[in-house]
Order: C-alpha cells, then structure tokens, then sequence
C-alpha cells in the first residue's frame, strides 16, 4: 500500500448501533440525504431545478439470534449508528433511530432494518 489505497472494495461490512455491533447480512444501502434535484420545466423550456430534502437512511438486514432483543431494536432513538464498508469508508448516522416495521422472516432469521436521521456524514480511513 504504498500510496494509502487499498484494493478491497466491497465484501464485508460491519455494523454498529451505539457501538454494539450487529449482525449484518447480505446488502446495506445508504443515502447520504443530501438535496434532490429535479428539473422545472415550463412550455418554453428548462427554467432550472428545485431542491426537496430526503432523509438521510442507512437499510440493510440483520439476522436474529436468542440475543437479540427486537422490541428493544424498534425502540432506538437517538442512536449513532455506523456502517463500515470494506473500502474504508465509515457512514455515520448520529441521532438516528430505528424506522423499519420489525418484521421478522423464520426461514432464516432475517430482521429488516432501516435507521434514518436529520444528518450524516462518511469518514474515510
């Protein structure tokens, strides 16, 4: 490594809700929530874009275990959640509480997990 890179970029990802780490399985999404821009347009032409907020969001799956406590995960708030790409990136989500139904799938223990906030950022390492 002798220009700092490395070579990884995806695979393993780690993540962590007030500094317990949980579980991840397969794909983690996130959204940095910065502004969307769409286009106005108006009979003469493009006129310009207006800007909506979104919410910033990190989504993924967690798999259930006899330690896991899913009343307690649906009722996070105010968490500062971290997702660890194998890139080295970490997105951080601070104030973040817990936004998805809490539905659980048997098959193989599967928990969908969505946490959002007002703001957050992406640190690299």
């Amino acid at each position: 490594m002798a220009n700092g890179t490395n070579n990884r970029r995806a695979g393993r990802i780690f993540v962590k809700v007030d500094g317990t780490q949980y579980d991840a399985k397969g794909d983690f999404s996130y959204s940095l929530g910065l502004p969307k821009r769409e286009a106005i347009v108006g009979a003469d032409g493009v006129h310009g874009y207006k800007e909506t907020p979104q919410v910033p969001f990190i989504e993924g799956a967690f798999t259930d275990s006899s330690a896991l406590d899913l009343a307690t995960l649906q009722q996070i708030d105010n968490a500062t959640v971290t997702l660890e790409l194998a890139n080295g990136k970490i997105v951080v989500l601070s104030n973040a509480w817990y936004a998805s139904e809490g539905n659980v799938s048997t098959g193989e223990g599967e928990i969908p997990a969505r946490f959002e906030s007002r703001k957050q950022g992406v640190e690299q390492n």
